[in-house]
């Protein structure tokens, strides 16, 4: 992986993450990095899920990866905050 590759995951991932986070009623009390770090690793799985449902690479803007990553986000996002709230 180039360093381009590393910084686009970054950016990609802070997107996905703060999407995540929108769609999450509430305050999350969890840090940017952390919100980039869901983000990266929903982007992955939503990349994934996307392939495995033959809708990785559709015509124009692939909406159903964009949803399942930003949902994968949510979810993410919605654990991380659950868990840092109980201590």
């Amino acid at each position: 992986m180039t360093v381009t590759g590393i910084i686009t995951a970054i950016i990609i991932g802070a997107i996905i993450g703060v999407l995540g986070r929108l769609v999450v009623r509430g305050r999350q009390n969890i840090s940017i990095l952390l919100t980039i770090a869901i983000g990266i690793i929903a982007a992955l799985l939503g990349t994934w899920v996307a392939s495995l449902l033959g809708v990785k690479d559709t015509g124009g803007v692939d909406w159903i990866e964009l949803l399942l990553q930003v949902a994968f986000a949510a979810v993410g996002v919605a654990i991380a905050a659950g868990s840092r709230g109980r201590r």
